[in-house]
């Protein structure tokens, strides 16, 4: 179907710390419930040539949905598969970016995942890009790359085993690893890769201590019994929930330890055939890993602190996979994260996407998303419990998606650094948007102002819960 018009007129692991100031954000379901109508003071003799308030208000928002419609670009779809000429545009908006981040307003709507997989498909056949990275830990992202060179085992069994508790545990993304899986058998000399760029949460995986000790066991041998006791107290890192229940001052000493193995590692090695790198980044997201786990969860300052390191510490992963390996990434995360602007502030000061602007520049391009009303899948606490869908009302006067939803497209995208003037304004002002991580609060909905939060942003008319397996 092309780019159709409207019939009818018109937060795993983000979330690890979502709740950890206040859990209690958490909302039932049922506190989502239709916005009230629209009530209007009505003259009771309408002879008086004056216009309202409220009608020149009318006024300017029409005028700027007739604008943002002539810079909009209609969605055939958010399917994968078919013809992409309506994605053309958007990579004309990529541009030369090495690393482009695409978000989600949810972490759990069908819409979302389904457009990465047929984005990603794009740039790959387009423009060459050959990493999938997404918000997952390191060490899961190397099993499924493993997988995808031509390792043991199906997409679903990959999917259960690497992606079991997340958001991402859905046929969604069974659906990407099959294509990639597949379009590396096709395309031998052009394969794609996936990474995890997150800290290793809900577990490391005892595979990455072992590929550590592998390495510096062939390379420094007399570096490894040191190395082995300290990771000895560590290991195995299987269930991080758990883990934050100890004592802060015990999870502070592991994290010494890792850090003390990370300088251990990090000393130079020779004739390592250029594996040495691979086996310091391993060690550096150990590290990472116990070093966000030191966080205090009854200290908001601790909260932020671990937050502002967690960011940072994902966009240092994607910046060394992209140095050390030239690809062109697609990097999936919350909107919150491959963004340059977080709706919690005082949680996330500094998201990912920021400090990938300020080291590529030009080099990162971030895509934010936004819907109109639909259901996606949440949790009713941020550590505890299963992903659950919500429904919520259609976008209501005031949200960004409301004006948004009136563009007389059903799905769209725009750039919003060459919108016109009055758009752009509108764009910078904050404005209650649709956001969702592992918890969801309708009320208050936080703000957002899209046009510093984004480069590009997709909205589509209505979402729905993404697929389990």
């Amino acid at each position: 179907m092309h780019g159709y018009r409207k019939t009818i007129g018109r937060r795993g692991f983000l979330a690890l710390t979502g709740a950890l100031s206040a859990t209690a954000l958490a909302v039932p379901a049922a506190a989502t419930a239709a916005a009230a109508p629209d009530v209007r003071a009505v003259s009771p003799e309408p002879t008086a040539p004056a216009v309202s308030a409220d009608s020149g208000t009318a006024i300017r928002e029409t005028a700027l949905v007739r604008s943002l419609e002539r810079s909009a670009h209609p969605l055939r779809s958010t399917e994968p598969g078919g013809r992409t000429a309506d994605l053309r545009a958007l990579s004309t908006m990529v541009g030369d970016a090495k690393v482009v981040g695409l978000g989600e307003a949810t972490h759990g709507s069908h819409e979302f995942f389904a457009m990465k997989e047929r984005v990603f498909r794009h740039l790959v056949e387009e423009r060459g890009f050959t990493t999938f990275a997404l918000e997952m830990s390191w060490s899961a992202g190397l099993r499924i790359d493993e997988y995808l060179q031509g390792g043991p085992g199906d997409p679903r069994t990959i999917a259960r085993e690497t992606l079991a508790g997340s958001p991402w545990e859905r046929e969604e993304f069974v659906s990407l690893i099959a294509w990639m899986r597949e379009h590396n058998r096709r395309r031998p000399d052009r394969r794609v890769h996936f990474m995890g760029d997150d800290l290793g949460a809900p577990k490391l995986g005892d595979h990455v201590f072992e590929r550590v000790l592998s390495s510096v066991g062939r390379t420094r041998p007399k570096a490894l019994p040191r190395l082995t006791e300290l990771y000895a107290g560590l290991r195995p890192f299987d269930d991080v929930f758990g883990y934050l229940r100890k004592p802060v001052a015990e999870r502070e000493e592991n994290a010494a330890r890792a850090q003390e193995a990370l300088d251990l590692v990090a000393e130079h090695q020779e004739g390592d055939g250029g594996d040495h790198a691979w086996t310091v980044q391993h060690a550096r997201n150990i590290a990472q890993t116990f070093a966000f786990a030191t966080i205090d969860l009854a200290d908001p300052a601790s909260v932020t602190a671990a937050e502002r390191l967690r960011d940072q510490a994902m966009a240092d992963n994607v910046l060394w996979w992209q140095r050390n390996t030239g690809h062109k990434m697609l990097l999936s995360a919350h909107n919150g994260h491959v963004g340059y602007l977080s709706t919690h502030p005082d949680m996330y000061p500094r998201t990912q996407g920021a400090v990938l602007r300020d080291r590529l520049g030009n080099g990162y391009a971030a895509i934010g998303f936004s819907f109109a009303g639909g259901s996606f899948l949440t949790k009713d606490a941020s550590l505890d419990g299963d992903w659950k869908p919500v429904t919520v009302p259609a976008a209501r006067p005031g949200m960004n998606e409301h004006v948004l939803d009136r563009v007389d497209y059903r799905d769209f995208y725009l750039d919003l650094r060459t919108a016109p003037g009055a758009a752009r304004a509108w764009f910078d002002r904050a404005r209650p948007v649709y956001d969702a991580g592992s918890t969801f609060t309708p009320d208050p909905l936080p703000t957002l102002a899209l046009g510093r939060a984004y480069d590009v942003l997709i909205h589509l008319h209505q979402v729905r819960a993404a697929d389990a397996l």
